[in-house]
């Protein structure tokens, strides 16, 4: 397959993650029991991080104990924060907070990942926030100083989730259902004490919050997850993260099949909401880094010294290939080397 169209359908791929998180403002104020953010959060992450351990029988080891337990948290046990703005604002406030992900990363990723964000990009990333914010901010939103506040928060937590997971990528061997389990389980893991000390197990769960739940942790939790860490590490930061501004534009589409409408104004928000997220895959994505040693993960230091490549490094080195705003392997045009001609199998998928 010329590289070209593999970026293309590990783009597709990736984003099929936030369009499904673009449902939980739907799920959670349509079925779920009101007041139990933590309890929705625990029902989310733990049963499908158990589910993918039991399929991959896989643990981390060595320095990936503490590296998963920094990533689950960041990931997964901020997850309840989001129930929080789902339940306390309206959807299109929390929807707009979300949107401001791809500016967190940009900065994050100049700090962590030493990558420049370019002007094009930043400028992207503030017009994605415009748009969405003309499609879902009206006369009568609603700010609740708590939403707002857990809003970014989940934000935050998520855009440091996005730069880490692309720094330290995946240990030799490990495919990111392996990754995605164990950040499930130590999320939901971290979530049960909080769930059972703060809130309970609400007092009813009828066949709509059941069905709610069973949605957030397949689709919405270890397929979304899944599919979300794999982009990650095969996708360079300025093309994935902008992938999440499909969730406040699914959450819209949503609403208009339950028979809302836009305006004009709010017509032309969801385009330029769609144009910044289209653009961001295209074209020159940032700099190229000088720093070519920090750029690097550890697990890659790692698998040169021992004569193995992880997945973050190959993906790694694909990432940095677009970054010059073409496919990778070198100049424009170029095809795809045939399997077998010095190409690395990847492993664990």
């Amino acid at each position: 397959m010329h590289r070209c169209e593999a970026q293309a359908t590990t783009v597709l791929l990736t984003a099929l993650a936030p369009a499904s998180w673009g449902t939980t403002y739907v799920v959670t104020t349509r079925l779920l029991p009101p007041g139990h953010p933590l309890f929705a959060g625990l029902m989310r992450a733990l049963p499908a991080g158990l589910l993918a351990l039991a399929i991959t029988r896989v643990l981390p080891r060595g320095a990936w104990w503490w590296k998963t337990a920094v990533l689950g948290v960041l990931n997964i046990g901020a997850m309840p924060l989001l129930f929080v703005a789902a339940e306390r604002l309206p959807g299109g406030v929390a929807a707009t907070l979300g949107a401001a992900q791809p500016l967190l990363v940009a900065g994050l990723g100049l700090a962590v990942l030493h990558d420049r964000p370019t002007v094009r990009r930043l400028v992207w990333a503030v017009l994605g926030v415009l748009g969405v914010g003309l499609v879902v901010l009206g006369p009568a939103a609603r700010l609740d100083a708590v939403g707002v506040l857990a809003g970014l928060g989940h934000t935050t937590t998520m855009a440091g989730g996005v730069v880490l997971t692309k720094r330290w990528g995946r240990p030799p061997g490990v495919g990111p259902l392996a990754l995605t389990g164990w950040q499930l389980a130590v999320g939901g893991l971290l979530l049960l004490p909080l769930t059972l000390a703060v809130e309970g197990v609400p007092q009813r769960i009828d066949a709509g919050a059941a069905g709610g739940y069973l949605w957030l942790g397949s689709m919405g939790g270890l397929i979304a997850y899944t599919l979300w860490f794999r982009g990650i590490g095969r996708l360079p930061v300025a093309a994935s993260a902008p992938l999440v501004l499909l969730s406040p534009l699914v959450a819209t589409v949503i609403g208009l099949t339950r028979g809302e409408s836009l305006s004009l104004l709010q017509t032309l928000g969801f385009a330029l909401a769609l144009t910044a997220l289209v653009a961001a895959q295209l074209g020159p994505t940032a700099r190229k880094n000088t720093g070519t040693k920090e750029e690097r993960s550890d697990d890659e230091r790692y698998g040169e010294r021992h004569g193995e490549r992880s997945d973050e490094g190959h993906d790694g080195r694909r990432a940095r290939g677009h970054r010059d705003g073409r496919c990778p392997g070198g100049h424009r045009g170029e095809r795809a080397r045939t399997p077998g001609a010095g190409a690395v199998a990847q492993t664990g998928e």
